[in-house]
């Protein structure tokens, strides 16, 4: 494996949760729209990674190259309906329907993509200072 090659890990890991936290910021963002139907109502999205593994010369997967987004995918639960017919939106029943953001599970993916990013500068500055010093062993 090519030395240098930890560097792309790294990278692809950074821009990868880099995604993930815009798409929770998005997700926190629309948290208390509502919407006059269940079709309207904002959805939480979430993207979806894949690994990108290295062809062995048997055609077998081999070490990683890193990380991609597959996809960005929309929940499946359905928005909350509530009750008020005084409410601009309301339909002909009188419903609003609210965003099906979990606040606290998308602060949880917040904290864990934060964290995540972190992880992989700090490999990317370990990965360096190794580098480095295995140059100064010739000096």
């Amino acid at each position: 494996m090519n030395l240098f090659k930890v560097f792309d890990i790294a990278g692809s890991g950074m821009s990868a949760q880099s995604v993930r936290l815009n798409t929770t910021a998005s997700n926190l963002a629309n948290s208390d729209t509502v919407a006059g139907s269940a079709e309207q109502a904002y959805r939480s999205r979430q993207p979806v990674f894949q690994t990108l593994l290295e062809q062995g010369a048997t055609g077998n997967a081999g070490a990683s190259q890193g990380v991609r987004i597959l996809d960005i995918v929309e929940s499946g639960r359905a928005p909350m309906p509530e009750y008020d017919p005084g409410h601009p939106q309301a339909n002909g029943q009188g419903y609003i329907f609210r965003s099906n953001v979990n606040v606290a599970e998308e602060m949880t993916n917040m904290i864990s993509a934060s964290r995540s990013f972190q992880n992989n500068v700090e490999v990317l500055n370990t990965s360096k200072q190794l580098l480095l010093r295995t140059l100064q062993l010739g000096k």
